[in-house]
Parts: C-alpha cells; sequence; structure tokens
C-alpha cells in the first residue's frame, strides 16, 4: 500500500506536484491549484503534529470510525468528498510557494518516519497508527492531485 514513509512514494508524490502550473484546472471540486496545495499542507501539518486542529463533534467522529477502513485502504478516495473548515483554504495562494513548502513538509515527515509521526487522533477518524496516516495523507494527495490531472 503506498504511503508517505515510503521514500519512492514519496518522490513520485512530489513530481506529480511539480508538474502543476497555475493553469492547472481542477476536473472536479471548488478549490484552485495553489489552495489545493495549501489544503494538502495543512492536513499534513496535522500528521506531523504541527497543528492541532478541534475534534469535531461525537456523531461525526463515529460516523468516522465506521469510515475509516475505507480511507486507510486501496481504494482511492472518492470525488467530492467534505472537508472540514479547518482546512478549507478561502484565500488565493501563490502555487510556487505552496509547492515549495508542502515539498519540504513531505520530505520532512518520509524522513521523520513513525516517530515523528503525530499521536494526536485524527479530527474525524479517531486514532491512527503512523502507518495509517502515512498512508492517509499519500491518497489524499494523490486524490487532490488525480483532480488535477497530474
Amino acid at each position: 500500500m503506498n504511503n508517505l514513509f515510503d521514500s519512492t512514494d514519496t518522490a513520485k508524490i512530489i513530481e506529480r506536484l511539480n508538474k502543476l502550473t497555475p493553469e492547472s484546472q481542477r476536473l472536479w471540486g471548488k478549490m484552485e491549484v495553489g489552495q489545493m496545495v495549501a489544503h494538502c499542507n495543512a492536513s499534513l501539518e496535522t500528521a506531523m503534529g504541527l497543528t492541532a486542529p478541534k475534534m469535531l463533534p461525537f456523531y461525526l467522529r463515529a460516523i468516522g470510525f465506521f469510515l475509516k477502513k475505507g480511507i486507510v485502504s486501496n481504494d482511492p478516495m472518492p470525488k467530492n468528498m467534505g472537508t472540514d473548515k479547518s482546512y478549507m483554504i478561502k484565500d488565493e495562494r501563490n502555487l510556487e510557494v505552496e509547492v515549495a513548502k508542502v515539498s519540504k513538509h513531505i520530505i520532512a515527515f518520509s524522513e521523520g518516519g513513525p516517530a515523528k509521526c503525530t499521536k494526536r487522533p485524527q479530527i474525524f477518524f479517531g486514532s491512527l497508527t503512523p502507518i495509517e496516516w502515512a498512508t492517509m495523507q499519500w491518497k489524499h494527495f494523490d486524490h487532490h492531485l488525480r483532480q488535477f490531472g497530474v
């Protein structure tokens, strides 16, 4: 299973990020390309323990508990999934700046391995092992890169 602790998987995600251009058009969803990269970075910062968004209400976490298997499986993420407001990027973002920032974070997360992964629960899915975090992050990047055709 692909994950961001694997150096080959990490290199391929960064390679795909570098194929994005300011003219890249989304195939679904609402975000512009720079916003998407910033959104992915916000999620990765949570996995790294750099940010700690507020946990969702219990009833939503209960739903997330049952959906967790899908998010850490080999199946791709479905299109047009919702996201928590803490991960929504509303302002315009410079693609080059965002790609540079997220690439550094991807490398740091990958090289840090399980020891540098957050111990906090994910706000919707709850407790995740480091490999589940790394798998979910890879799937999240893959999902959004496919959204922009790379």
